[in-house]
């Protein structure tokens, strides 16, 4: 039978309801119909379990298993007891049992529309992809947009070659002379830290058992290498600005 829970259809219950209210009504007649719907149904169930189901509905157990008992009486469906539990059951001997050739047609059919299925999921596949590369396409408006950016970057660009190439000072002396002076005591500061940091550092590994990397890591540290910059490249750029062409 259909396992049924807090979120299952209440038609596919044992009993009949009437929505005219928008609650189901006490459990009424047709029992036919119910019993019916509960042969389609394979895994056995218990009075909670359809309980469990209909709790949004506010039936009461008492009811349900009043419902329940009577369709067992009517023979459409049976019932087990185990101790003062009942379990329904469908009645086997309604079932139509196909034969051999017809599972054996049953099996072709469920096969062929597997194949099917896999073709379907493999069409949709291919379009899914289709629709990603055009997503990343640029549309005809964008492009125009990135074409004006590009045009007045290469314009901005040829202005600043004409400068340079004409021998204009784009720096004065002066501003060069502070940006220099700024960056050497950024430097020395650099040197000064990092200069105390491993004297700490070696103070305090010198005799732990720790691995170092590890006692890094752990306490978040991370050394100018981790980061990609190098404080020699610093000195020698300052120093490379630093040099005057000879005069000859």
């Amino acid at each position: 039978m259909e396992e049924l829970n807090g979120s299952s259809c209440p038609s596919s219950s044992f009993c009949k309801f009437s929505m005219d209210s928008g609650r189901p009504s006490m459990f009424s007649g047709n029992h036919e119909r119910r019993a019916s719907t509960a042969h389609r149904n394979m895994r056995p169930l218990n009075s909670q379990n359809v309980a469990d189901s209909l709790q949004k509905f506010n039936l009461k157990k008492a009811s349900i298993q009043k419902a329940l008992d009577n369709l067992a009486d009517s023979g459409r469906i049976s019932f087990k007891e185990y101790g003062k539990q009942k379990i329904y059951l469908a009645r086997q001997d309604q079932f139509d049992i196909p034969n051999g050739e017809e599972l054996n047609k049953m099996k072709e059919e469920n096969a062929n529309l597997q194949e099917q299925l896999q073709e379907q999921k493999k069409g949709i596949s291919e379009v899914e992809g289709e629709i990603k590369v055009l997503q990343s396409n640029l549309t005809l408006e964008q492009m125009r947009e990135k074409e004006a950016k590009l045009r007045m970057e290469v314009k901005e660009m040829e202005r600043k070659l004409e400068k340079l190439c004409g021998g204009v000072t784009l720096v004065k002396p002066e501003d060069r002379k502070v940006v220099e002076q700024m960056c050497a005591e950024k430097i020395g500061q650099w040197r000064k830290r990092k200069r105390m940091f491993k004297d700490l550092w070696d103070a305090i590994t010198e005799n732990s058992p720790k691995d170092l990397k590890e006692f890094k890591e752990e306490l978040g540290f991370e050394y100018d290498e981790d980061v990609g910059v190098s404080l020699p490249s610093f000195c020698d750029l300052l120093q490379n600005g630093n040099k005057r062409p000879r005069v000859r």
